[in-house]
């Protein structure tokens, strides 16, 4: 049966990139669980609706078995995001003039990392985070957070109760969501008449010019241009007003919207967003087909990195469990005999394994002991922090690699 568009119910009949079978990304396995041996792969399936050209991934796996209470993601362990947030709250709150009588709510609070920046500043915050782990984190910061999934329903509950919101942040979270209608009528009603709604996510236009496939997995269900994202607004009351473009996870796009009658008016930079993704061709299928192609091009020069260090005889390890490494590594079919290790910050996911690689996680402080050759940086959108902070890997001669679009070796 063909699959329908997740958003204006096409026929999905274009591929964009079929990565296989995966394990889910962010599912690091106990020693237990792999001694089980019953780690579960999923189709990996990204599709382009040629009607309304939202890039979508098959949902074969329920958002609950996802954003379980295992989930692992902790937003805290990047300093370089908690600062990203903290200049995003001191911005939001000088432009929009929110004080002690105003309500910012964040859907997909995570573990506080944003709304404790508003709470230091005597602004009241409510997070709505699905994930019990890190609400509690939150809530253990001073940040009031409901532990829920957000959309039309739920929206509507915290609407009668009186919850109406001068400022909605919803970062890297709606490419997270299966029903992105129902998520994002939710945002209607809870924002005030004159309220403002920022989405941060992905830039669709750079994940194809700059071969970023890694950032595919199952829990990211859509991929997101600003051509249809406001297709999703605007059948649900809203509209952007304003865009900024961030360096963040490899090209991000901060929307501004508001409610269809809202005075915020249209700026410049919108109109301009909206010509380059014209220019680029994101408003025609031909433009989406011919990205598999390139994708197997990274993945056979990084295979051939791999031969070649490995022939000198060189240690590879790798930093950062991330959920796109992993999406990178399993199309590789990379595992332990290739990548000794793969190291990261947050304990949760110390001692455990990467799904599908089955790679150790070790904590950061293991990387002298275990003295690679390489490291290779799997969070690539991060790898100055992460150089900054591994710099005595130089010590022994060590260095670092990225992998994508092309293979560098960093001095």
């Amino acid at each position: 049966m063909t699959p329908l568009c997740r958003f204006c119910r096409a026929p999905l009949t274009e591929t964009f990139l079929d990565l296989g079978d995966q394990p889910l990304a962010n599912s690091n396995l106990t020693r237990e669980q792999l001694e089980a041996g019953t780690e579960r792969a999923y189709p990996l399936h990204a599709r382009v609706c040629s009607s309304c050209f939202l890039v979508q991934v098959d949902d074969p796996v329920a958002a609950d078995e996802i954003f379980d209470e295992g989930y692992a993601y902790f937003s805290s362990y990047s300093a370089s995001w908690v600062e990203h947030a903290r200049r995003y709250a001191a911005a939001m709150a000088q432009r929009f003039g929110l004080g002690p009588d105003s309500l910012v709510v964040e859907v997909a609070s995570n573990d506080g990392y944003l709304l404790q920046h508003f709470v230091a500043m005597g602004v009241p915050v409510l997070g709505i985070e699905p994930t019990l782990g890190t609400a509690e984190a939150a809530r253990a910061r001073g940040v009031p957070t409901e532990v829920m999934f957000f959309g039309a329903q739920t929206g509507q509950a915290l609407a009668d109760r009186g919850v109406r919101a001068d400022l909605m942040a919803a970062n890297n979270v709606l490419a997270h969501v299966p029903d992105i209608g129902d998520f994002v009528e939710g945002f209607r009603r809870v924002l005030k008449r004159e309220g403002v709604l920022t989405f941060e996510f992905p830039h669709l236009l750079n994940l194809i010019e700059k071969v970023q496939f890694d950032t595919i997995y199952h829990e990211h269900f859509s991929y997101l241009s600003l051509l249809a994202v406001e297709q999703v607004l605007r059948a649900h009351g809203l509209r952007p007003f304003d865009v900024e473009l961030l360096p963040t996870h490899g090209g991000s796009l901060r929307l501004f919207c508001a409610h269809q009658g809202a005075a915020h008016a249209e700026t410049d930079a919108l109109r301009a967003l909206r010509a380059r993704e014209a220019e680029a061709g994101l408003g025609r299928i031909e433009t989406y087909r011919g990205f598999a192609p390139r994708v197997e091009a990274v993945r056979d020069e990084f295979l051939a990195f791999l031969a070649r260090a490995k022939a000198e005889g060189k240690r590879i390890a790798a930093y950062g469990a991330a959920a796109k490494g992993n999406t990178f590594l399993n199309y590789c079919r990379v595992g332990t005999d290739d990548i000794v290790a793969a190291f990261d910050a947050n304990p949760v996911k110390q001692d455990r394994y990467l799904p599908g690689s089955h790679i150790p996680i070790l904590a950061p402080e293991k990387v002298a002991e275990v003295r690679p050759d390489y490291v290779l940086i799997l969070p690539w959108n991060i790898k100055d922090e992460i150089i900054g902070q591994l710099a005595f890997v130089r010590d022994w001669g060590g260095r670092f690699v990225i992998a994508t679009p092309h293979v560098q070796v960093l001095d």
